[in-house]
């Protein structure tokens, strides 16, 4: 089951380089790119967006974005497109680059410490960025999901030595599919048999949980959607806010961008768009609309 599951991804997140090239080809590379940890003779990246016109002295929301691809494989290039548009919307966005088993032959331990690495990094440098360090979201697809939750509610995984000080918990979630159980017959757990319970989000869910928007695909082969209302049950339980979207017919990684030829990556990023407004994040109507045709 795993290496089916291997196969998949690999062909998904392959089809993220492509996103990659074509949104450089287009001059749409990020404006700046910041090293926010160097681990192991590794420079790890942050990919980030304004706006166009960000006034000195501004505190904008943010939003710190985490690819999928099992922990194993992908690439930032998976959420520049929304990214470049909720810069557009009057936030500054940021793709992170992780360690992951196939360049840095790490196991999932590190790739949820660097997410709460990243985090950490960003909310220090606040003020570098303009950023409001009470108002930063953390947002991911399939294990990206996993880390961008994990940053709420896991207290484990910090990087050694780190300044624990600086808190890694978001302030919203934004989840495409996330992989939100390790347990025993949940997705991923023989990565993580031996430490599941302190690194499944759906195991450690807590009072002060953040408002949090969760997509699924209806025909998800990793993320069964009792699982899904599990988490918000879970969720509700604990006094946190959670909207649970279904999207019926839609399977595993139905969000992406896909040269822009694919109607959910529109609807996911308007849902998101209305969620962010209604927390207060961003002004006005959404900037964008449905092509024609999807």
């Amino acid at each position: 089951m795993r290496g089916a599951q291997h196969g998949k991804h690999a062909g998904m997140w392959a089809a993220a380089v492509v996103v990659l090239n074509a949104v450089c080809a287009a001059g749409q590379a990020p404006v700046t790119t910041r090293v926010y940890k160097t681990v192991a003779g590794t420079n790890l990246a942050l990919h980030i967006f304004r706006p166009a016109e960000q006034s000195v002295g501004s505190r904008l929301p943010g939003i710190v974005f985490f690819h999928g691809g099992g922990w194993t494989q992908g690439t930032p290039a998976q959420f520049f497109p929304q990214s470049r548009y909720l810069a557009g919307r009057g936030m500054v966005a940021i793709s992170v680059e992780y360690r992951i088993q196939s360049r840095h032959g790490t196991t999932p331990r590190e790739s949820l410490q660097d997410a709460k690495s990243a985090l950490r990094w960003v909310r220090r440098n606040a003020d570098e960025l303009g950023l409001d360090p009470q108002r930063i979201a953390a947002a991911g697809g399939s294990a990206g999901g996993h880390l961008a939750a994990a940053l709420a509610c896991v207290t484990a995984f910090d990087e050694p030595g780190e300044d624990a000080s600086v808190s890694p918990r978001p302030d919203a979630l934004v989840l495409f599919n996330p992989v939100i159980d390790q347990s025993p017959g949940g997705w991923g757990h023989g990565e993580v048999s031996s430490y599941w319970r302190s690194f499944s989000p759906l195991h450690n869910i807590a009072s002060n949980m953040p408002p949090t928007l969760f997509m699924v695909g209806t025909k998800d082969d990793f993320l069964p959607l009792p699982t899904a209302e599990e988490f918000r049950k879970k969720m509700a339980a604990a006094g946190a806010r959670c909207e649970l979207r279904l999207y019926p017919g839609a399977g595993h990684g139905f969000f992406n961008y896909r040269d822009g030829r694919n109607r959910h990556y529109y609807v996911t990023l308007l849902e998101m768009d209305t969620f962010l407004s209604a927390l207060g994040w961003l002004r006005g109507k959404p900037s964008l609309t449905i092509p024609e045709g999807l």
